[in-house]
């Protein structure tokens, strides 16, 4: 091999140590999918394992795998029809959990009409329920039958408990149920999007993502949206509470979008992703902040799409989606990376 031919073998894994070495918590980054829409990948209870959803042939929207830690031994778990996301391990490794839209249909949902928005929109499709199945990919139980969008579940190992959104009560909420879908418990009650809910690992704390608007004529575009099955993420800050739900408090105000947030592992601070440094951009990053929103951090300079963090369960890498190093525009890959 050349000096130059090794030198061009050397330069992704070069650019991949430079962007993490924009932040004193991240080291050693490796990238574990190439090619495809990835997103969402989150830890098995034994870190060996990541589940995560993926647009990649032959499907056309989001399906659910689940890889190895390394990247390798990826496979289908979910079954391959309608749309899926959202999925998540139970505490015993060997039961998973996804939202799909199959039952209404084995074709992919059509996806939102963006010309009637002025703003940018995400679609809640109204046939989203939430699956339990086996590691395998067989369905066990379905956990939520209530019309209307049921996903964005998280599960809490040490107490078993989930949490999700759902528009039984007419409106986005959080509710909770337990592992085999009893006990259904609405926790949210403002007008308002409430969303990407994740416990602390002790159960004892909760964060999530909201938007409630305020003047009459924003409650009134809320609802115009959400009747048509739409939603318009660009104004979401970070709330928090108790694992109960009780006492909630907003801990951002940055006025851009602020989302997919996880707590520590020692349940001290909060990383999440948002684009306030490029408001209304696609330029999302990670930042880091402390339960009160103080003590604000930028973790990335990746100067893409940085977004879904999770800590593994030993607490010494963080898994994320990002289009960094992207052939294409839609391209987003999971990365890792050791965390100091």
């Amino acid at each position: 091999m050349g000096v130059q031919t090794r030198w061009a073998a050397l330069l992704p894994w070069l650019a991949l140590t430079a962007a993490a070495q924009t932040s004193p918590h991240l080291g050693n980054l490796r990238q574990l999918t190439f090619g495809g829409q990835n997103a969402e990948a989150y830890w098995s209870p034994d870190g060996r394992r990541l589940i995560f959803q993926s647009t990649r042939e032959p499907y056309r929207c989001d399906q659910i795998f689940i890889m190895n830690a390394d990247g390798s031994d990826v496979r289908l778990v979910s079954t391959g029809k309608g749309r899926t996301t959202c999925a998540y391990f139970l505490a015993d490794g060997k039961h998973i959990l996804y939202a799909s839209t199959h039952e209404g249909g084995e074709e992919c949902p059509p996806p939102p009409d963006r010309s009637q928005s002025k703003v940018y929109v995400w679609a809640i499709y109204p046939t989203y329920d939430i699956y339990l199945a086996t590691e395998d990919g067989r369905l066990v139980k379905k956990l939520t039958d209530s019309p209307g969008y049921d996903a964005e579940a998280t599960v809490c190992w040490k107490t078993g408990k989930i949490v999700y959104t759902s528009l039984a009560s007419g409106d986005l909420d959080l509710w909770i149920m337990n592992s085999d879908g009893s006990g259904k418990r609405q926790i949210t009650n403002r007008v308002g999007y409430d969303g990407g809910a994740v416990f602390s690992r002790d159960g004892k704390k909760l964060v999530w993502r909201a938007h409630y608007p305020q003047e009459p004529a924003a409650v009134t575009e809320y609802k115009q949206l959400l009747a048509r099955h739409l939603i318009a993420p660009s104004r979401v800050e970070i709330f928090v509470a108790d694992g109960d739900g009780r006492n909630p408090r907003q801990i951002t105000r940055l006025g851009c979008a602020a989302f997919a947030p996880t707590f520590t592992p020692d349940g001290n601070k909060i990383v999440f992703a948002s684009n306030h440094h490029a408001c209304d951009s696609r330029n999302f990053e990670l930042y880091m902040m402390n339960l009160d929103g103080s003590g604000l951090e930028r973790l990335t300079n990746f100067g893409g799409f940085v977004s879904f963090p999770e800590f593994s369960p030993d607490g010494k890498h963080l898994v994320f989606a990002s289009d960094y190093g992207a052939k294409s525009r839609f391209e987003f890959n999971i990365f890792v990376a050791e965390w100091r």
